[in-house]
């Protein structure tokens, strides 16, 4: 993607990040609402780690369940934005997307993408259109 330095990280190099530490509210599309404890590393210190380049307009995500999703910049680098890979003080359980789920606290629950795969940055938007959901559903 738009980045200076591709590379595939492992959960060890995520966890080697300074980490961030949150208790928020997940809004499900669905109607049902859940508060919990999350710790990971925030987006834009992967992202500046890999090089992000000037042009980069959007973050792309795939996850190994086969949904793709994406956020803008302004999403991406919001400090409440993080690869979450800690659950209320335990390693992230798979029902809740372990071992890396997409944490975007400024959005409703399905922008927080579990089974994260792969990160792609772009300069293009890209909506898929198959969630049923509008692209940017902010809280």
């Amino acid at each position: 993607g738009r980045v200076a330095r591709p590379k595939s990280y492992s959960l060890a190099e995520l966890q080697s990040f300074p980490s961030r530490t949150q208790i928020t509210r997940h809004t499900c599309e669905e109607g049902w609402t859940a508060i919990a404890e999350w710790n990971g590393v925030e987006l834009s210190r992967v992202l500046q780690h890999a090089g992000i380049l000037p042009t980069a307009r959007y973050v792309n995500f795939h996850a190994y369940d086969g949904f793709v999703d994406s956020i803008d910049m302004l999403d991406a680098f919001h400090p409440q934005t993080i690869l979450a890979y800690g659950m209320n003080g335990k390693n992230l359980p798979v029902p809740h997307g372990a071992p890396v789920r997409l944490r975007v606290e400024k959005q409703i629950g399905y922008k927080s993408m579990k089974y994260l795969q792969k990160i792609v940055v772009t300069d293009e938007f890209v909506d898929t259109g198959d969630s049923g959901w509008s692209w940017y559903v902010g809280m």
